[in-house]
């Protein structure tokens, strides 16, 4: 059901903008999305795997504009403007969605469900059935070097692997900084390729 699923998945959303997690009911969800509860529970099994897949979904999305963003789809040619293109999406990305800001960040408010910790409680306290944790920010930042790795490799002038894995890195860890810290939107490429060049 992959039309009734992303339904209920923007209709989560849309409910998180509008309230804090906490109080947001899967009746009113199902209802938003035009399915039935029944649906709603056969498709994620509780509030919690709804949470889960709804972060899961809004961190997958903002993987693949750091993909665009690093393939040159905004119009970036060389690699440390590739680079800096995907470092100030990332700051977009962070200040546009609070559950993209909280994956990267590791901050999250009570407004927003609550990240999996192995063998801790919570709301999405890990069970039988259900995936693994949802990715740290350590994890999410090792996910962004390595796709840009990937990606970059073909077109890196400089010497070799290790010197490109160290620039993706910076340019990933400098963008989380301005996500932390912000500074204006226009600032962010230009400081990431600066500190790359």
């Amino acid at each position: 059901m992959p039309a009734a699923r992303e339904s209920l998945l923007d209709a989560a959303f849309t409910a998180l903008a509008d309230r804090p997690w906490a109080v947001v009911r899967m009746v009113d969800v199902a209802v938003a999305a035009g399915v039935s509860r029944q649906t709603l529970y056969n498709e994620f099994g509780s509030k919690d795997g709804l949470a889960r897949a709804l972060v899961r979904r809004e961190a997958e999305a903002y993987l693949i504009g750091v993909e665009r963003a690093l393939s040159g789809a905004s119009g970036a040619a060389g690699p440390n403007e590739r680079l800096a293109a995907a470092a100030g999406w990332t700051v977009r990305a962070a200040a546009a969605n609070p559950l993209v800001r909280a994956v990267l960040t590791g901050c999250w408010s009570e407004r927003l469900p609550s990240p999996v910790r192995p063998g801790s409680p919570g709301t999405l306290s890990r069970r039988p059935g259900i995936p693994d944790p949802l990715p740290s920010p350590v994890d999410l930042l090792a996910q962004i070097r390595d796709r840009a790795v990937h990606l970059l490799a073909g077109d890196w002038p400089r010497g070799g692997a290790a010197d490109l894995s160290q620039a993706c890195e910076t340019a990933a860890r400098l963008a989380l900084s301005y996500v932390v810290a912000p500074v204006s939107e226009g600032e962010v490429e230009s400081l990431v390729r600066g500190a790359l060049a």
